[in-house]
């Protein structure tokens, strides 16, 4: 479904990305683990269109979308959830979720339960301000939010940064439902390699823009893959 090839990023004349390929099937969960400054949101923002290519292509559902605007990507069937839980926070969980389920006309209510059902903390906190949320529920607001547009492809960038273990845990069985549930391709980036890892189809370890190792995920990988990223 998501197939990079050759893909390489940068900022002016920097390359931070560089020569990168790897593919997402349809109902598949990818990672992509790394360091601080290895280049994972570089990489996720050249897949979204945030970034100009500057070598090699991006192509979704068959088609060649490396020179398409972001807002193109993202009809087509692609959903970010970026770095650091963004929600409306003066407005309350069922607010946030309706400014997006609404835009679906007579199909906002079944979007707006699948959402929920997928979290069921945010029924039960429907009514609270998503500034009052800790760090986790806004988490699972973030994510709920993009599912409702019912995407083909799910880009999530650290979701576990800052959110408490007992959270970290219901996000993974979350995304690892969406994967096996609903269809839907799931690109992660991650440092914490256990989250990434043991749940996941297919990891790549990213080291200064470049893959330096990939393999299988699961339980049994998760040491392997952190022996990758002390290299």
């Amino acid at each position: 479904m998501l197939e990079v090839n050759g893909l390489s990023t940068g900022y002016g004349k920097v390359t931070v990305v560089n020569d990168i390929s790897f593919d997402v099937p349809e109902g598949k969960w990818v990672s992509i683990i790394g360091n601080n400054g290895a280049g994972k949101t570089s990489l996720l923002k050249a897949i979204l269109g945030l970034l100009p290519t500057t070598g090699g292509t991006v192509k979704f559902d068959g088609k060649d979308v490396t020179k398409a605007a972001p807002n193109q990507r993202i009809r087509a069937g692609m959903a970010f959830v970026p770095q650091g839980q963004q929600s409306f926070g003066t407005m309350t969980v069922d607010e946030n979720l309706h400014v997006v389920a609404d835009r679906y006309g007579s199909e906002a209510q079944a979007r707006y339960d699948e959402a929920v059902e997928a979290f069921p903390v945010l029924k039960e906190f429907a009514g609270r301000r998503a500034g009052l949320l800790s760090g986790g529920q806004r988490q699972q607001l973030s994510i709920a939010r993009a599912l409702i547009t019912r995407p083909k492809l799910m880009i999530l960038d650290e979701p576990t940064e800052g959110i408490q273990p007992n959270i970290v845990a219901d996000i993974q069985r979350s995304i690892r439902s969406m994967v096996e549930d609903r269809g839907i391709g799931v690109v992660l980036v991650e440092q914490k390699v256990q989250f990434a890892v043991e749940r996941c189809d297919t990891y790549h370890v990213l080291a200064s823009g470049r893959f330096i190792a990939s393999g299988k995920g699961g339980a049994d990988q998760v040491e392997t893959a952190k022996e990758a990223m002390r290299v």
